[in-house]
């Protein structure tokens, strides 16, 4: 375990994570989602599993190390209903309620048809499933830019105080 980093988020998360740039997407599903052939097409290449975890608390624990895009009128992507694609379900505002509140900003999501949510997850950087059992549990994040502050001199970071 690490400071800071809430612990249902697993070594394999926070790598995945890490190697994600700017832009990439990343979809986070229920256990209808059928994660496992796609994910074979996706950059990671192989799903990861987040078990034990519901999508809201999933997405809150994910979005507390990435941040959403702000390039885009809405960075997160979720699946339309089948036969009825104007209907809101109660976990599409929950996701948006969660979105928007760890990144201090209205979030917008996007609804998609169902084939072409699949066809865009199988261009994601990758697929986490989690334990949720849906339905309609689908969403794609949109990375965004982290802000850092720039490397000092000599390219080292100043360590706690003591440290030599």
């Amino acid at each position: 375990m690490l400071k800071g980093i809430d612990q249902r988020l697993s070594a394999e998360i926070v790598h995945v994570l890490m190697l994600m740039g700017h832009g990439d997407d990343l979809v986070i599903c229920d256990v209808n989602h059928p994660a496992a052939s796609i994910a074979r097409e996706t950059t990671h290449g192989r799903l990861v599993d987040m078990a034990g975890c519901d999508l809201l608390t999933a997405a809150r624990a994910i979005l507390s190390l990435m941040p959403l895009d702000t390039f885009v009128p809405a960075p997160v992507t979720r699946m339309q209903v089948v036969g009825d694609p104007g209907r809101e379900l109660p976990l599409f505002a929950a996701m948006q309620a969660v979105c928007s509140r760890m990144e201090g900003r209205q979030v917008a999501l996007r609804p998609l048809e169902r084939f072409e949510f699949y066809a865009a997850a199988r261009r994601s950087f990758a697929i986490i499933r989690t334990a949720d059992s849906g339905p309609y549990g689908c969403f794609i994040l949109k990375k965004g830019v982290v802000d850092l502050p720039p490397l000092e001199a000599g390219g080292a970071a100043p360590g706690p105080p003591g440290y030599l």
